[in-house]
């Protein structure tokens, strides 16, 4: 499995709409998510209604924060139209430049809806080997988990064990439909192989 993640600064215009219209034109094994640097309280009227007239409802939808497990995750990112207020996304990042749908007429939320929709079905017809083959997400995540694991085993296994340890124990995760707390529970299995007398992972399962 693998994600895409699309940002803007309030997560109630754009990105929403481009995490709906992936759903709609993207094959199950890449998902997306959406978030914002300063979520509203609730997507923009007018966007609802643009997005209802060609059969996607977003009503039950609320913005999301950008959080750091959202970034850790995502295998391809998109942000658009946030500048230097979008937090660092440690993937492969792409810049869309699509005007803020906040408070325009609906006419011209139409046209941001169908320059998105073309962005999206781009992006899925041009990219999709990339986000698939792309490796980004699990080196970062494999980053992150290694410095602790070095303090804490370093005396008893070389930095290369313990390397390819939380490298196959992540690795187990790839296909993880959902990714919240990969985090945790590596770190938690590649404690445990380290700790044993023969590290193995699959017996950390």
């Amino acid at each position: 499995m693998k994600y895409v993640l699309f940002v803007c600064n309030h997560n109630a215009g754009r990105s929403q709409m481009a995490q709906a219209l992936f759903e709609r034109h993207a094959p199950d094994d890449v998902r997306p998510e959406s978030a914002g640097s300063t979520p509203a309280t609730q997507l923009w009227p007018n966007v609802v209604e643009a997005m209802r007239e060609i059969g996607i409802d977003l009503a039950g939808r609320r913005p999301r924060k950008l959080t750091v497990e959202m970034q850790l995750h995502a295998d391809w990112a998109v942000t658009m139209g946030c500048g230097d207020a979008c937090p660092y996304v440690p993937t492969r990042v792409e810049d869309w430049d699509i005007p803020d749908p906040a408070h325009k007429p609906i006419e011209t939320v139409r046209d941001i809806r169908d320059e998105v929709e073309n962005r999206v079905q781009a992006l899925i017809e041009n990219r999709l080997p990339e986000i698939r083959s792309d490796r980004t997400s699990h080196q970062v995540r494999l980053a992150r988990l290694l410095p602790d694991l070095a303090r804490e085993f370093g005396d008893l296994r070389s930095d290369a064990d313990i390397r390819s340890c939380a490298d196959a124990i992540l690795a187990d995760y790839q296909e993880a439909p959902v990714r919240s707390f990969v985090m945790t529970i590596a770190h938690r299995r590649t404690r445990q192989c380290l700790a044993a007398e023969r590290c193995d992972p699959a017996a950390t399962l």
